[in-house]
């Protein structure tokens, strides 16, 4: 047998053993005899590098350091879920997937909800090539060396797998792991890790691989994202990842109704604690994946899926102080500061009140006893008093009528939640604000600068709003405090660097009241620059799609402060991005402006992103469901009946994928 042949076969054995033993549980031979494999095959690989293979087996013993670890945009966005938490909840959820998708038998699959690190992992021809964390769901940090170390994730697939595919999942540490980390820890005099989840996702972001290798990671996968994967619903993704070599939880099953689903819900509710890693909740997909590409998405989350969170753990505390918090737009956020407390593997010290509304409703005063709740939001939140335990001396809980900043006197109009500062350019915490907001990743993306860096450039008067940025030099910000040479190079560097982010996330960077990620996006397409933005009323910005009266006045208003206007001149000047690039205005046209499509169905010529982004493109609007503000229905193969039928009874026009073509020839 030659050297190569050698070297093939002994990485098959030990990839082969590895399956069985970090991902069936099943081992096949002894943990010794695994070793002296591997130890055979490590000095081979060092005699003979000509036989080089990323995917060997012995790269996961790690041993790579990485400094800085580079963001890498997401070929498919990772979205978050929407949470349910009653079957009313879901039962709704179920309504408006009938809505769009018709009359049709819907089936959904449940699979648990464990509690780790996300984890989007690429594969070409079965061999790893990528993983990036979830970052912000458009990009995030590329740890493909860390994720290597892994043993239950595969770094050469077998059988039938597609050329090139994502699959999504989780990141965990099992509880025996976690408990044996933490009792090495004690043993060394230091402090013990608080819990798997935060844990487990700090590990990702070791600068030493060796040092990941040594941890009991494990990789949980529940999602594959690519074209022509074959695969036709959720259920079957499962089993087909599972046959490529996946670690797939079995613990998944098809229903044919809510009520199935709450059974699964509720058993598990009961018997999670029996499984060897963190779970908090089910997810609820609709199998079929031709159903979910017809529900589609909204600005953060399928609507094909749904997280059921289990019951939140609660802990009762002091509540010692009330305080106000003002946010970048003027928001006053109530929070309470507790006796710290640990709840849900972390010590809480402050929960949100969120409004004066909640403190009335509740009772809420200082001095309390609360019960505080970590359910579906990261911010915990008081749900109740314990009124046996009030001091005889309690008094009401007064809300603020001044800014705690500045001491302008607050407002609150009709329907607002909130109250608000109405002084924007002059109190610090709103000023600071909106800089902190106009470099976040998001947004500029300003790399070497953060949110503490901001409040110190404001406290030295070096700036008073997110255009002086570009006025720093080296020499200003050398002589803050815990500022290298290295580090005000690199701040002056990222703030230069920004201007060459597009339009849509400069305007979404400058802060404008409820204009979001998406509404930056169809405001940014719609206008094409900021000139033909600034001059628009807010009649004409409500015809844009998703734009409504409130974000339209929110937006005049913007540019009619003298402020803002001398703001943008500045960044103007500085070189920042303020209309579309030419990549994004080439193949756009107003062909299709006022008309609004639904697609429906399988189409051979295009898929239905790209017939999407089409309609976008040329200035048509996309609809999730046929009304009678629907101009054309797009019907593809296997279209579901009920669309058709509501068309038909609405005089909406149907067309074929040829017909839509022909529209833009």
């Amino acid at each position: 047998m030659n050297i190569k042949q050698k070297i093939d076969d002994l990485r098959n054995s030990l990839r082969e053993h590895n399956h069985n033993y970090y991902v069936l549980d099943k081992p096949t031979i002894s943990d010794y005899d695994f070793d002296m494999q591997l130890k055979e095959l490590q000095s081979l690989e060092a005699q003979h590098p000509e036989f080089y293979d990323a995917s060997s087996p012995t790269l996961r013993v790690g041993g790579a350091v990485t400094k800085n670890f580079d963001t890498v945009a997401h070929d498919s966005r990772m979205y978050s879920l929407d949470n349910s938490y009653s079957k009313d909840d879901l039962e709704d959820w179920e309504k408006r997937i009938q809505r769009v998708l018709g009359d049709v038998p819907v089936e959904f699959t449940c699979e648990l909800k464990y509690d780790g690190a996300s984890i989007s992992i690429t594969y070409e021809d079965g061999k790893l090539v990528q993983a990036l964390t979830r970052g912000d769901g458009f990009q995030g940090d590329n740890v493909t060396t860390n994720i290597k170390t892994i043993k239950s994730i595969p770094l050469q697939l077998k059988g039938d797998y597609p050329q090139k595919f994502d699959i999504r999942g989780e990141i965990v540490l099992p509880f025996e792991g976690f408990a044996k980390m933490n009792a090495e820890r004690l043993e060394n005099g230091e402090e013990p890790y608080m819990n798997p989840r935060n844990t487990a996702s700090g590990s990702l972001k070791l600068q030493d691989s060796a040092e990941v290798a040594k941890r009991p990671l494990d990789c949980l996968l529940y999602g594959i994202v690519g074209l022509q994967t074959g695969i036709t619903s959720q259920f079957q993704m499962l089993d087909k990842a599972r046959a490529w070599g996946f670690k797939v939880p079995t613990v998944a099953q098809l229903c044919k109704s809510t009520e199935e689903v709450m059974a699964f819900v509720e058993y598990w509710d009961i018997h999670r604690h029996e499984l060897p890693y963190e779970t908090d909740g089910v997810v609820i997909k609709v199998n079929n994946l031709q159903h979910q590409e017809e529900l589609g998405y909204t600005s953060k989350s399928p609507r094909w899926a749904m997280a059921y969170k289990f019951k939140a753990e609660q802990v009762s505390t002091v509540l010692n102080e009330i305080t106000y918090q003002v946010g970048r737009t003027g928001a006053i956020t109530p929070v309470a500061n507790l006796d710290p407390v640990l709840l849900a593997g972390t010590i809480v010290k402050r929960a949100s009140l969120h409004n004066a509304d909640q403190i009335e409703k509740f009772d809420i005063r200082e001095r309390d006893t609360v019960f505080v709740e970590k359910g579906g939001e990261i911010i915990p939140k008081i749900i109740r008093v314990d009124f046996t335990k009030r001091p005889v001396d309690s008094t009401p809980t007064k809300y603020i009528e001044h800014c705690p900043e500045c001491s302008t006197m607050l407002e609150r109009t009709e329907g607002d939640a909130k109250h608000y500062c109405p002084n924007y350019y002059g109190c610090p915490p709103q000023i600071t604000g909106r800089i902190q907001h106009y470099i976040s990743r998001k947004a500029m993306d300003i790399e070497g600068m953060g949110s503490e860096t901001v409040e110190l450039l404001f406290k030295e008067g070096l700036i008073h709003n997110y255009a002086d940025l570009y006025r720093l030099s080296k020499e200003d910000v050398l002589p803050l405090e815990r500022m290298a040479e290295k580090s005000a190079e690199n701040l002056v560097a990222g703030v230069k660097a920004s201007v060459e982010i597009p339009f849509e996330r400069v305007l979404f960077a400058l802060g404008i009241r409820f204009v979001g990620e998406t509404v930056a996006k169809k405001l940014a397409k719609a206008y094409k620059n900021i000139d033909a933005l600034m001059t628009a009323t807010a009649e004409e910005l409500v015809q844009v799609d998703e734009i409504g009266e409130r974000i339209a006045q929110s937006v005049v208003e913007f540019f009619k402060n003298e402020a803002n206007l001398i703001i943008i001149q500045d960044l103007k000047n500085f070189g920042v991005q303020f209309e579309l690039s030419a990549d994004k205005l080439e193949n756009q046209t107003e062909d299709l402006k006022g008309k609004t499509f639904v697609i429906s169905g399988v189409f051979e010529k295009v898929s239905r992103d790209e017939l999407k982004k089409m309609i976008e493109d040329n200035g048509g609007k996309v609809g999730s469901s046929v009304s009678s503000k629907t101009t054309y229905l797009v019907a593809g193969d296997n279209m579901g009946p009920s669309k058709r039928t509501k068309a038909e009874s609405l005089g909406v026009k149907i067309i074929t994928e040829d017909d839509f073509l022909t529209l833009l020839a």
